[in-house]
């Protein structure tokens, strides 16, 4: 027997739903990207919506030039989607102007950007216009045995043991929603182990609910572990606790709140000789 499609959301709903996305016939649904890999996010959380929340001169006042030739900065982008965040934070971080490819002045900036989608990595990879500074791979964070290598042969090339600033930009519940409390946790310790400066943006409760709701309106199994979590409510303060109270992370900013309800929180390693940043 045939099995049944799932039903296609309509334009209308999908343009509600927090995590939606404008759906066009035959293609894949919200509902259907159970790890937050939909095909086009930027559409409709477009990059320049966090943009504008961080200052430009962000790189220069958490990393100071040190000496006449400072080595590399290296950065993580952890679910990168098909990139378009992540080009557009390299290009925000460096003041690169559209279609501007290097600057003379501009710091060297390194990013490995992981997603666990390998179709959208190849778009990423397609698309990219600084090759020789940004790497797209294929990862799903959550599998210790091919990420510590990954990660340790990129961090190995420059001679450092962790990256700069790690970007988890609209993750956290899909890390949650998939491994439930414990995966959560673990997820958080170990970016918190990998990085100075951590930007977190966490998906409000609400998203969750959403999610959920859209699984249920594809008559789909809803996620494993939903009914299951006792970390819910107010889920930007409780990551804030997670990093701050059990990795000894420090909160240093938060640069304030997307159109879409989601704060952009810039954690730092506890190094008090380290800048901090004014918004």
């Amino acid at each position: 027997m045939k099995p049944m499609a799932a039903p296609i959301l309509s334009v209308a709903e999908a343009e509600t739903d927090e995590e939606a996305v404008t759906v066009e016939p035959g293609f894949l649904e919200p509902g259907a990207a159970p790890y937050g890999n939909f095909p086009f996010y930027s559409r409709f959380h477009p990059p320049e919506q966090r943009l504008r929340l961080l200052p430009p001169e962000l790189l220069q006042r958490l990393f100071p030039p040190e000496g006449s030739d400072p080595r590399p900065l290296l950065g993580l982008d952890v679910g990168c989607n098909s990139g378009e965040l992540s080009i557009a934070l390299y290009r925000h971080l460096l003041s690169l102007q559209e279609g501007e490819i290097c600057s003379v002045s501009a710091r060297d900036l390194r990013f490995l950007c992981c997603d666990i989608d390998p179709a959208l990595v190849d778009r990423a990879k397609k698309d990219c216009p600084f090759p020789a500074a940004m790497s797209f791979v294929t990862l799903d964070f959550m599998d210790s045995q091919t990420r510590e290598p990954l990660l340790s042969s990129f961090l190995n090339q420059f001679g450092q043991s962790a990256f700069d600033i790690a970007f988890c930009m609209s993750i956290t519940m899909w890390i949650h929603l998939n491994h439930g409390d414990n995966g959560l946790l673990a997820f958080l310790a170990h970016l918190a182990s990998l990085c100075r400066y951590l930007l977190v943006e966490p998906q409000p409760w609400k998203c969750y609910r959403a999610a959920a709701r859209r699984l249920r309106k594809l008559g789909r199994h809803n996620f494993d572990h939903f009914r299951s979590l006792a970390l819910r409510g107010d889920m930007a303060d409780r990551i804030i606790q997670i990093l701050t109270k059990d990795h000894g992370m420090e909160l240093v900013c938060c640069f304030g709140s997307t159109s879409w309800d989601r704060n952009l929180l810039l954690f730092r390693a506890n190094q008090p000789s380290e800048p901090t940043p004014s918004h």
